[in-house]
């Protein structure tokens, strides 16, 4: 990339050359690549949380998947799998907490062998070396978890999210304000965009880059542009295992390809303790990280939205095993038990949620692949949930490869 001429440089009314909303790990990582192609580039953060990765970034499993649930081809595929290798080397260079343990996914029913085989196949287009184990060789990885067959995924790993997105901040060298909620965005071509915060600062900036997360269309609708879809949350709930001698590494059931959620796993984190979950449940505002915290705007926003009736009907019947293991604790231990036989509803302990930003189409389509969209001065990231984290690095090169692409283009004579 060819060194862009700065705000700065060339005396214009502009606080900064590059604006990133959105101060999770996915924004932070866009500054971060930014600076690093481009040095001297002004990029300035703002993130409406008193620090860094308060929501999805902070609040999921720490894995850093290997890449094998994704389409061959896709973004989710490439990124994650890439990522996978860049952010073990991002941990081991700045000394942040992580390992490479491997997982095992696990067929506890026949129906689900043909899956698991397909994952085999998919692993193996995607370039993922897997060991197919049978019933008797689980126990060799997981003493405790029973099932049919497995597959055992060597590149799977954890990691301290927040701690690499402390460090993707510091490294960046952009300026992160946080406390810095986005409440108005005044574009105007050929100028740039202007951005009032809540309160009351004004930010002029040539190019916007949109790693809002769960308001990203929102976002995108304050500037202007028509996302054509919108964020719908769901939560996942969480348990900590209070025997974690139980698990060694990670354990993960078949996923149904039909759902963009990977179901109740097992994870051994890099503090010993094993977090069980998550589920996926609606959301009742976009950060409702329980049942009480409803926003009635929010809400109304989903059950407006033609694609949130359309799930609904589509897909009633996982939604309500879903809510079921919600609001029953024992539920959520018979599924638990299906991997994890020894378990007890004892053996549970309350932890915190997550809630996952998906971009859901008004036809009630799920979007599957990581979504970046580019308008006058702008470029959006509309849907990064998991594998996001993981993907990172390769997503912010290459959201900061378009922003940066803009500001060639605006400071062209």
């Amino acid at each position: 990339m060819a060194q862009v001429r700065t705000a700065s440089a060339r005396g214009g009314g502009h606080d900064c050359d590059a604006l990133v909303v959105g101060g999770g790990i996915v924004g932070l990582s866009t500054a971060y690549a930014i600076t690093r192609a481009a040095p001297g580039t002004r990029v300035t953060v703002l993130e409406k949380e008193p620090g860094p990765a308060r929501h999805q970034t902070g609040r999921n499993s720490g894995v850093i998947h290997s890449g094998v649930y994704y389409r061959p081809g896709s973004l989710k595929a490439r990124y994650a799998v890439r990522g996978a290798a860049e952010m073990v080397k991002f941990c081991a260079e700045y000394g942040i907490p992580h390992a490479v343990t491997g997982k095992l996914i696990v067929a506890t029913e026949r129906t689900e062998l043909p899956r698991l085989h397909a994952l085999v196949q998919r692993a193996r287009e995607n370039g993922i070396p897997v060991r197919e184990l049978g019933a008797a060789q689980i126990p060799e990885h997981e003493p405790e978890v029973r099932g049919l067959a497995a597959i055992h995924v060597g590149t799977t790993g954890v990691c301290d999210y927040v701690a690499v997105a402390r460090q993707l901040a510091h490294a960046s060298g952009a300026e992160i304000r946080y406390g810095a909620e986005v409440r108005h965005v005044d574009r105007r071509p050929g100028l740039g965009v202007a951005v009032r915060t809540r309160s009351g600062d004004v930010i002029r900036a040539r190019v916007m880059v949109n790693c809002a997360g769960l308001h990203c269309d929102e976002i995108a609708r304050l500037t202007g542009d028509d996302p054509g879809m919108r964020i719908v949350p769901f939560r996942g709930e969480y348990y900590e295992l209070a025997r974690p001698e139980l698990v060694r590494g990670l354990v993960y059931p078949v996923p149904d390809p039909a759902f963009p959620f990977l179901g109740v796993h097992l994870t051994r984190g890099i503090d010993g303790g094993v977090h069980i979950g998550p589920n996926a449940v609606p959301a009742l505002a976009r950060e409702g990280y329980g049942w009480g915290v409803v926003r009635p705007r929010e809400l109304g926003g989903t059950l407006a939205w033609p694609g949130s009736w359309r799930i609904a009907r589509r897909h009633w019947r996982y939604g309500a095993g879903e809510l079921r293991r919600s609001l029953s604790k024992t539920a959520f231990t018979t599924a638990v038990r299906r991997l994890l036989p020894a378990v007890t509803e004892d053996d549970l302990v309350a932890a915190p949620a997550g809630v996952r930003a998906q971009a859901v189409l008004a036809d009630g389509t799920l979007v599957d692949d990581f979504l970046i969209r580019e308008a006058a001065h702008t470029v959006h990231v509309l849907n990064a949930p998991s594998p996001a984290a993981t993907a990172s690095l390769p997503i912010g090169r290459e959201v900061g490869r378009r922003a940066l692409a803009m500001l060639e283009e605006a400071v062209r004579p």
